[in-house]
């Protein structure tokens, strides 16, 4: 064939493109458990971190293997619930098979809907009980695990994350220690369906219980956390009101 046609370049090109392809798809198959592995440890550490059981640096320390390990020894139990409060299924716990809810964005379309959505819910033998919450930032979606108490309003722990927000401002969401120090102690108000908790332009009123203040100069980014925050406790508030009722009973 004579190497200088347009026959035996579009040929050449075709085989490159197909061995290239080829070498891609492989690779990505080869990493693909590193990266489910990696994903899986990066979710139980932010739940963790959440219920205060470490931080994210030790955590990293530490290696997959043993965040799985830590999670295993820690978890009481797991399980999803509907938008009517109810128990739906249990989540597996043991090292070896650990289950997750983490893909948030179906069941934050579930919820817009009031369809069929399938909530995770975290209990830690610590107490806490860990649920996630997920909103649109400015750049992408945001989200994270709030720890709660026994009574299932008072906030133990948050962590929150970002696929790409503004570094120094909407970022500080998950890197400012103080933004997320300041959720600790206070609560949802589970009587208010649509609006439980704020986080406030300008700062929250002084005495409110149910609100922070917003980072300055992260106002889509704290608007999206807080209306992310409203959806899915709203979505939440059956279950937590009907295990706060069994609680104050129990005891």
């Amino acid at each position: 064939m004579n190497t200088n046609s347009n026959a035996y370049t579009i040929i050449y090109t075709a085989i490159v493109v197909v061995i290239v392809a080829a070498v891609l798809a492989v690779a990505a198959m080869a990493f693909k458990p590193m990266q489910t592995a990696n994903i899986k440890a990066e979710t139980l550490s932010q739940m963790m971190v959440a219920a205060g059981l470490g931080t994210m640096d030790e955590f990293q320390e530490i290696g997959n293997d043993n965040v799985l390990v830590k999670y295993s020894e820690n978890i009481e139990e797991a399980f999803t619930v509907d938008l009517e409060g109810n128990k739906v299924s249990d989540l597996k716990t043991d090292k070896d098979n650990i289950e997750l809810v983490d893909n948030f964005k179906p069941q934050d379309i579930a919820i817009k809907k009031h369809g069929d959505a399938t909530l995770p819910v975290y209990k830690f033998k610590s107490g806490a009980t860990v649920i996630p919450i997920y909103g649109a930032g400015l750049w992408g979606p945001v989200w994270g695990y709030i720890a709660l108490d026994k009574d299932y309003s008072t906030i133990l722990g948050v962590y929150f994350d970002h696929s790409g927000e503004t570094p120094g401002l909407g970022s500080k969401i998950k890197d400012d220690p103080e933004f997320q120090a300041q959720f600790i102690g206070k609560s949802f108000d589970l009587e208010n369906t649509a609006n439980p908790f704020d986080i406030v332009k300008g700062g929250a009123p002084e005495g409110d219980n149910h609100a922070v203040d917003a980072i300055s100069g992260s106002t889509m980014t704290c608007r999206g956390l807080d209306t992310g925050m409203d959806l899915w406790i709203g979505a939440y508030i059956n279950y937590l009101k009907a295990a706060a009722a069994e609680t104050a009973v129990a005891e």
